[in-house]
């Protein structure tokens, strides 16, 4: 059969199915189920006779959303946060990955931004950092520890309001999403200039190596994670302004819901940043080189993997057990 008779069969079954599962219908959870086999047909067979096609790409991302909502309160409702983490949020992040690669781009984009306005504009760092958080800085260097500001405060002080204010700025980007994504971007944008202007300054003033071993144990996690929370808002911008099929409405709400899952995923990475901000950051100037490094290397690694490798482990476990 020709690639186009195959769609032009099959398409309203497959939107028919598409929209049961966007918008939660299982009122008939055995149609529901037959209609997820017959999908599962159709995937197959459109590997084995149109292996490159899109279409390929769409059957097989309806059929792990499927997967995701028919089956798994089945055999995880007794264990559903474990599942969360393990199983939906990778596939979430599967599904809308682009969202997370334009944050990315628009992040390193911004950040770009500040250091070369900074490398410019000698008053720059002083305009976005504020003339007293500089000063202290250069009093800092003068002494020997750049970084001696994250010494400020108790540990438990430092990682409570540390914590809180970077769970602050992760909602409010996810919640600026609203306004068709600018929101969203607009605090990228403030984040972004201020890390880009902020490192430049340390290597204007020749000590950029240990701003950044100091700077990144803890940073690795807490920017990573306002990038994806940045890719969740973006994610429900897109929602109003593009709602495809479905009503804008429809797909508001499942744009909220789904961008609100990957939020509350970022919340232990944001939880750890903390910790190692107000625990560890402050005795970056006393640790090997190989600690501070190492402590980089293994939460960047972390975080990198879970939302940048293992959704494509996850989306491929799921994709074979359908198949088979």
């Amino acid at each position: 059969m020709r690639e186009v008779s195959f769609i032009k069969q099959n398409k309203e079954k497959w939107l028919s199915f598409e929209n049961a599962i966007f918008n939660n219908d299982f009122k008939d959870p055995d149609a529901l189920a037959s209609q997820y086999v017959h999908l599962i047909n159709d995937l197959a067979y459109a590997q084995t006779y149109y292996p490159k096609s899109k279409i390929v790409d769409y059957l097989n991302q309806l059929a792990a959303k499927a997967y995701q909502k028919i089956y798994k309160t089945k055999r995880e409702d007794t264990n559903r946060i474990f599942a969360f983490w393990k199983t939906e949020v990778p596939l979430i992040c599967y599904q809308y990955r682009t969202f997370i690669y334009v944050a990315f781009i628009i992040f390193s984009t911004f950040t770009f931004i500040g250091a070369i306005s900074a490398a410019n504009d000698g008053e720059f760092v002083r305009s976005i950092l504020g003339d007293d958080y500089v000063n202290q800085t250069l009093v800092n260097i003068e002494a020997g520890d750049p970084v001696a500001v994250y010494k400020s405060g108790s540990n438990w002080g430092s990682f409570i309001g540390i914590t809180v204010n970077n769970l602050k700025v992760g909602v409010l980007s996810f919640i600026l999403g609203v306004f068709g994504g600018i929101g969203t971007v607009y605090i990228l944008f403030q984040n972004c200039i201020m890390l880009g202007s902020f490192q430049y300054f340390f290597y204007e003033k020749g000590v950029l190596w240990e701003s950044v071993r100091g700077i990144w144990i803890h940073g690795s996690m807490e920017i990573f994670a306002i990038i994806i929370e940045a890719a969740a808002g973006l994610l429900l911008g897109a929602s109003i302004l593009f709602p495809g099929t479905h009503s804008r409405f429809t797909s508001f709400k499942h744009g909220a819901i789904t961008g609100i899952k990957i939020l509350i995923s970022t919340f232990p990475f944001t939880f750890s940043a903390g910790f190692l901000e107000g625990f560890v950051t402050r005795y970056s100037n006393m640790m090997p080189n190989w600690l501070s490094v190492g402590i980089i290397i293994i939460t960047l690694g972390i975080i990198s993997f879970y939302y940048l490798i293992y959704p494509f482990q996850v989306q491929k476990r799921i994709t074979k057990t359908n198949t088979i």
